[in-house]
């Protein structure tokens, strides 16, 4: 990588609060389907891998950018790159991509895409996040699955 940042001074927006558990949520016995909020807790702490600061801290990933359809078992994310010509959209895609795969249940179909308007290769970006065989692909490649681990690591805020 490069020392000189893309995007050297981005914006920081406020994070959202956290949200309360209701008992019967915390209930292990008792069906609590997966909805909006939960995908976007567990994406919103995402790092950034330019700066040290999450996609939500970036406005990367906002709850109005994810759609759940628990019976139908699909997730799908729009995120929004902090500049048209980022060269870490697929990264931050991938990472994004790779957090749910490892969160949520295997029946889930999950759909990672930009934000339509917001990125100058958006359709190659999307492209590469859809094609099931490049994204196994890139996670062989060590080098980049420790970034992504990197992007994934929690960090105190």
């Amino acid at each position: 990588m490069s020392s000189q940042l893309e995007n050297a001074n981005p914006v920081v927006f406020q994070r959202s609060g956290e949200r309360l558990l209701t008992a019967s949520e915390e209930d292990e016995d008792v069906h609590d389907p997966i909805d909006d909020r939960e995908i976007f807790d567990l994406i919103r702490s995402i790092n950034d891998p330019e700066h040290p600061l999450s996609l939500e801290e970036l406005n990367v990933v906002e709850q109005v950018r994810v759609k759940v359809d628990d019976p139908g078992s699909t997730v799908g994310i729009e995120f929004t790159p902090t500049i048209p010509h980022c060269s870490m959209a697929t990264l931050i895609g991938l990472s994004i991509k790779v957090k749910l795969l490892r969160s949520l249940p295997d029946r889930f179909k999950i759909d990672v895409h930009i934000t339509p308007g917001s990125h100058a290769s958006e359709e190659a970006v999307n492209k590469q996040l859809a094609d099931k065989e490049r994204v196994a692909a890139a996670l062989e490649n060590s080098s980049l699955l420790e970034v992504v681990n990197q992007c994934l690591s929690t960090h105190s805020i």
